[in-house]
């Protein structure tokens, strides 16, 4: 079914489904050998999911005669991709921390457990922002199991598409103190204009000395919607009803460095493959990539506002 703009989901549907198999990819590079996280909060909320596909994904139980798409040399690539991805915005968020930033927003924070995992300073304040359904299913699975956040953490339930920038003001965000931002896997799912209204929105939010973290994938201007349909049909077949072909938005759109940097933010990036490099993995074949093809991950931070 084709986005629409007010369209919802859970955790097993639509775009929350993603942010399942997203968390099941960090649980697989938590178990890894040379794993480069370390998430011990990913396969109990993907279990507490319940979505087969996913758990079998977790056990290593999707064999190569049930589905192509995770042959070793494809479920490799997945791992490293998610492991100098998930690392990469760990690391961000511990630079900005030790640079003194106490304020931190996770935009569609879906199962994201950094609040809980990582080792934030004293006096953090994490905020969340998600789904209503989204958050309360991550705040009392990871309460049943005895979880506790280590900063204080501010669940915000809006979805983004609404007036999010008064929902986080409301419940406590300082706009005169420096903010450190995420989107992680979030923008192949706005609107090209959606997504330049996500970070004008957190331009005005931010203070100088803020900084903001994202990645872009120049792939998404000539997706093809057609393939990524046609994959998803070998998904539903054994179990995970999701068509990636609807989900994202495809097209031009700003490249996310110019734009911010046109927004007084000093922003750079590093693509996927320097980080594979850098953490001494294999780079992946360009058949068992990612369809979307090279991702770059992107910082920067506002020196001063543009009137």
């Amino acid at each position: 079914m084709p986005r629409a703009h007010d369209d919802n989901w859970d955790l097993a549907s639509s775009v929350g489904a993603t942010a399942t198999m997203v968390a099941a990819g960090r649980a697989m590079v938590t178990k890894a050998p040379d794993g480069l996280i370390n998430d011990p909060f990913a396969e109990p909320l993907v279990r507490a999911v319940g979505v087969d596909f996913f758990t079998k994904m977790m056990d290593g139980e999707l064999g190569t005669e049930a589905l192509e798409d995770f042959r070793p040399e494809r479920v490799q690539a997945m791992i490293g991709g998610m492991g100098v991805r998930t690392k990469y915005f760990d690391e961000y968020f511990i630079d900005a921390t030790n640079a003194g930033i106490r304020q931190v927003v996770i935009l569609a924070s879906g199962l994201d457990a950094r609040a809980y995992r990582l080792p934030w300073p004293d006096g953090t304040v994490l905020y969340e922002i998600d789904q209503p359904q989204v958050i309360e299913f991550k705040t009392t699975t990871l309460a049943d199991i005895g979880a506790e956040p280590t900063a204080t953490r501010r669940a915000v339930a809006i979805d983004l598409r609404g007036d999010w920038p008064t929902a986080v003001t409301q419940a406590g965000l300082d706009t005169s103190q420096p903010t450190a931002w995420l989107a992680e896997g979030l923008l192949i799912y706005l609107p090209p204009e959606a997504q330049d209204r996500l970070f004008d929105n957190i331009t005005a939010l931010s203070a100088p000395g803020s900084t903001v973290a994202t990645e872009f994938v120049p792939g998404i201007v000539d997706f093809d919607v057609e393939k990524a349909s046609e994959m998803s049909g070998r998904f539903r077949d054994h179990g995970l009803d999701i068509d990636m072909g609807s989900l994202v938005y495809s097209g031009a759109r700003n490249h996310v460095v110019d734009y911010l940097r046109d927004k007084g933010w000093d922003a750079d990036g590093v693509t996927r493959t320097e980080l594979f490099e850098q953490h001494g993995l294999q780079i992946p074949a360009p058949d068992d990539d990612d369809p979307l093809g090279e991702i770059i991950f992107i910082s920067g931070r506002l020196d001063q506002k543009r009137a």
